[in-house]
């Protein structure tokens, strides 16, 4: 599979010295604010914009030196930018924090300041889209879902800078995303998600997914909760098949879990022999440090990623030594 040679420099950019892509991610917004005023014991609206910076600034300062690449957002995310380290690529979120609650389908906007020309000149080495997704919601929800990812493809592709996207799963029922019955749903919802996206038409460059099971219902492993969606060899199966449709290079995300089960997510995505090219980890490795900061301030929070959130991003980055370069999953030499 062909890729320009702009997309390729980017790329290499965002990636460790083994073509591997080991980013933190700290574009989170919506749900910062209320984690920080939840810590502080103070509503949303007395989370200033000074506070979030300051936050983000701290995550970038001391964790990127043990990251190839930081996944911030435009509007709290750019002083944070500055403050990482220069070995650090940088990927830019595009997308409206959110989604549209007040219709059915979770549909999503871009941030209407924002386009891929300005992330370019902000010195972004990515364009990171955030979807929520099922391929069991109703087909008008999805054909506008489609239409939207093909626009932010061909944006990305006249600019030559990588589109990574991420999809969310989710019921569009209402059910819990935790529980078990979804689990039970979760490979489906994670498989055909990565072969609708690797079609040609969406010009996305790397899928950034959710790992296809949900470690803990996995009968055997290290966080299993003791209710059982699959037995591990079967979860270890779930992995190969989805690692098996995606035709474009893949990077799991964190999704909010906890570093121990990320990285028993990692190990056996590793077990199974996927050949995945890295992560894009956010709150596994940093939100323990929010209640720090809420009550003791930046310094404090600073110490605390010195020692705990250094010790979270490096559990992942060795848990991911196993990762296949991103140019072996398209078949090229750089």
């Amino acid at each position: 599979m062909s890729l320009s040679q702009g997309k390729i420099n980017h790329l290499k950019a965002l990636s460790n010295a083994n073509g591997v892509i080991a980013a933190a991610a700290m574009d989170q917004r919506g749900s910062l604010q209320k984690s920080i005023a939840s810590a502080k014991g103070v509503d949303k609206s007395a989370v200033t914009d000074e506070m979030m910076e300051e936050f983000k600034i701290a995550v970038s300062k001391v964790l990127t030196p043990h990251a190839s690449a930081i996944l911030l957002d435009p509007e709290w995310g750019l002083p944070a930018a500055k403050a990482r380290d220069p070995k650090c690529g940088l990927l830019l979120a595009y997308e409206k924090t959110g989604y549209d609650a007040t219709q059915p389908g979770r549909l999503p906007d871009l941030l209407p300041e924002v386009s891929v020309k300005r992330i370019v000149d902000w010195g972004g080495n990515a364009v990171k889209i955030l979807l929520y997704y099922t391929p069991f919601d109703d087909a008008k929800v999805n054909t506008i879902k489609h239409a939207f990812v093909e626009r932010i493809g061909a944006e990305c592709e006249h600019y030559q800078i990588p589109f990574f996207l991420e999809f969310i799963g989710y019921d569009p029922k209402g059910g819990d995303e935790k529980g078990l019955e979804f689990a039970k749903l979760k490979p489906k919802v994670v498989i055909k998600s990565m072969e609708e996206f690797s079609k040609p038409q969406y010009y996305v460059d790397v899928l950034k997914v959710e790992v296809p099971i949900n470690a803990n219902y996995t009968e055997g492993s290290g966080v299993y909760k003791g209710e059982k969606a699959y037995s591990m060899a079967e979860a270890l199966d779930i992995y190969r098949e989805a690692a098996a449709v995606a035709k474009k290079p893949f990077i799991y995300l964190s999704a909010g879990v906890s570093n121990d089960q990320f990285t028993e997510s990692l190990r056996m995505a590793a077990e199974a022999g996927t050949d995945f090219s890295g992560v894009l980890c956010g709150r596994a490795t940093w939100k323990e440090g929010i209640p720090v900061y809420g009550k003791q301030g930046v310094k404090a929070l600073e110490d605390w990623l010195s020692t705990e959130g250094v010790k979270n991003i490096n559990a992942v980055n060795a848990a991911i030594k196993p990762a296949t370069p991103w140019y072996k999953k398209l078949g090229i030499a750089i």
